[in-house]
């Protein structure tokens, strides 16, 4: 009886911390090499009176280097300040464990697409790619994030990284400051 006990709690923990499986948006390999991109995954959001703005991840693989994809969507029937990355912008991950972890965007200026919809909203939608830093890409995998800074073209915003996010957009749950914790491996 003891043995049954004893492996029926061996394999519940083991279920409980289990890794789940990578989900792609894109995996291809071809003649010209290998890419293969998370899901894009919610790590912030902010309703501040009629404006909307939203931050998402997702981690690429190309021929075996990691980057980050960020993507910045803004929603306003105001005026939309065009924040742009270019070859000196940078995220500033600040992690539990005190470190600091910069991920360096690659040479490639873009301020985004600005999109009217037909409720008279401005939608600016910006993507940026960034490369991680050899030194600190392990810690990734061993500790939440607590803030995140993005140095723009002529701007910095900081964000605080929460446990829990329910998303007004989907009423999804997240959990951004673990996402490199389990989402990293996915593009090793």
């Amino acid at each position: 009886m003891k043995q049954l006990i004893t492996l029926t709690l061996f394999l519940l923990t083991f279920t409980a911390f289990a890794q789940k499986p990578c989900e792609y948006s894109a995996n291809v390999t071809d003649s010209i090499g290998t890419y293969k991109v998370t899901n894009e995954y919610l790590i912030s959001e902010k309703n501040f009176g009629g404006t909307f703005s939203y931050v998402f991840f997702s981690l690429a693989q190309t021929d075996g280097l990691p980057t980050l994809n960020l993507q910045l969507i803004q929603k306003s029937k105001d005026f939309l300040k065009a924040n742009c990355f270019d070859k000196n912008s940078k995220v500033y991950l600040q992690l539990e464990n005190g470190k600091i972890v910069t991920l360096l965007h690659i040479n490639q200026e873009n301020c985004g697409t600005l999109i009217r919809d037909d409720k008279g909203f401005d939608n600016r939608v910006n993507t940026g790619i960034f490369m991680f830093m050899k030194d600190n890409y392990e810690d990734l995998k061993t500790s939440p994030v607590l803030i995140m800074r993005i140095k723009y073209l002529t701007d910095v915003e900081d964000y605080i990284v929460k446990r829990e996010l329910v998303s007004e957009l989907n009423g999804k749950t997240y959990q951004p400051n673990t996402y490199f914790m389990q989402n990293i491996r996915c593009v090793e």
